[in-house]
């Protein structure tokens, strides 16, 4: 459920700045999520699609791009990829001694806006 809340962050910033710069429609945003944060792509797309009705926004395609996170063995130094289930120990020597960081993230890497100005279908309120 907390995809909801991201989403609708999402949609607002793709609207915002696309009006800021100008621009009419949103045409796509490429999304960063790590591989170890709890965010369901078809979920953020379902939340998009339903939000995005009557916006600037309508019809926009999500781009997802999933980044691993990182391992770094607390033994041996190796730093490693990491997606789920996590391995319980390192690759190189098998110690257990992990530090994991990193793909938590979801953020937006770009917005893709049409370059003909405001106007067009799908824009009622003005967004």
């Amino acid at each position: 459920m907390h995809e909801l809340g991201a989403t609708q962050a999402v949609l607002q910033t793709a609207l915002e700045t696309a009006r800021e710069a100008g621009h009419g429609r949103v045409l796509a945003v490429d999304l960063v999520v790590g591989e170890l944060s709890t965010i369901v792509d078809d979920s953020v797309q379902f939340y998009f699609d339903l939000l995005s009705r009557g916006t600037a926004a309508e019809g926009a395609r999500l781009r997802f791009r999933r980044v691993p996170g990182e391992a770094t063995c607390l033994e041996c130094g190796h730093r490693y990829g990491v997606r789920p289930p996590l391995d319980p120990a390192c690759p190189a020597c098998a110690s257990p001694l992990l530090r994991v960081s990193g793909g938590q993230q979801f953020l937006i890497d770009s917005i893709e806006v049409d370059d003909e100005g405001s106007g067009g279908q799908g824009d009622p309120e003005g967004e």
